[in-house]
């Protein structure tokens, strides 16, 4: 993970909202606060966090109900979503997995459990993140394997209409002239496709070398996402 991870905190409950910004803020995570499903969907407007920490009880807006709203819309439907349970209320888990809850803090709850569970999910979401992009590298190659594919198939199609106007060429220099020049046309026409291939072929590469690079940067090295995820938290 990189920089500092931004979790919204989602309660009626004041105590509990008071409680997660000290200790998570001390932590190095930027904190915000939500008393009611309703202010949490416009704090995620503006403040994109990286994980929800959600109530499920809770006035104007249900836990639940803010949970289908995020999933419904692609700008927000991928950021994870850790929600409060009362202890054994094994049915209710189900369905907010169903909807898209990634985990469930049960109340009362122990804060060490929480920031287990807060790492494992940010965890789990970067290394989902790193799938994606190497999903994404994978298809960008075999697209570009595709498409090389097409164009040489063009290119050798060119090359040999080249060869076969090269090869109607008169050779003992009495052709007509205006069926010389019609041979000279069609071999310019031929030599200019195959320009044109090349031109296709090296442009579809450095389009390709662009986009390459671009998914690299986004990547992390496996490796590498423990260490950060342990830095965020100050457990080096």
């Amino acid at each position: 993970m990189s920089g500092r991870k931004k979790i919204l905190i989602v309660d009626d409950e004041q105590l509990n909202l008071d409680f997660f910004d000290v200790m998570l803020s001390k932590l190095g995570f930027v904190v915000e606060k939500a008393e009611d499903g309703l202010a949490a969907l416009e704090k995620v407007k503006h403040f994109r966090p990286d994980l929800i920490i959600l109530d499920n009880v809770m006035p104007k807006m249900s836990g639940w109900e803010v949970t289908k709203t995020l999933k419904k819309d692609i700008k927000y439907r991928e950021i994870p979503i850790i929600m409060f349970s009362a202890l054994g209320d094994v049915k209710d888990k189900i369905e907010g997995f169903e909807l898209g809850v990634d985990d469930y803090i049960t109340k009362p709850f122990n804060f060490s459990e929480v920031l287990a569970r807060i790492r494992a999910v940010l965890r789990n979401r970067e290394l989902f993140g790193q799938i994606v992009y190497r999903e994404s590298r994978l298809n960008l190659a075999e697209a570009f394997g595709m498409d090389m594919k097409s164009k040489t198939a063009d290119f050798i199609k060119s090359v040999d209409g080249l060869d076969a106007a090269i090869s109607h060429l008169p050779q003992d220099g009495a052709a007509d002239a205006a069926l010389l020049a019609k041979q000279l046309e069609t071999i310019r026409e031929k030599t200019s496709a195959v320009r044109k291939n090349i031109a296709e072929l090296d442009a579809r590469i450095d389009r390709t070398i662009a986009e390459w690079q671009d998914l690299k940067k986004n990547e992390i090295e496996i490796r590498i996402l423990e260490e950060n995820i342990r830095k965020s938290v100050h457990q080096d």
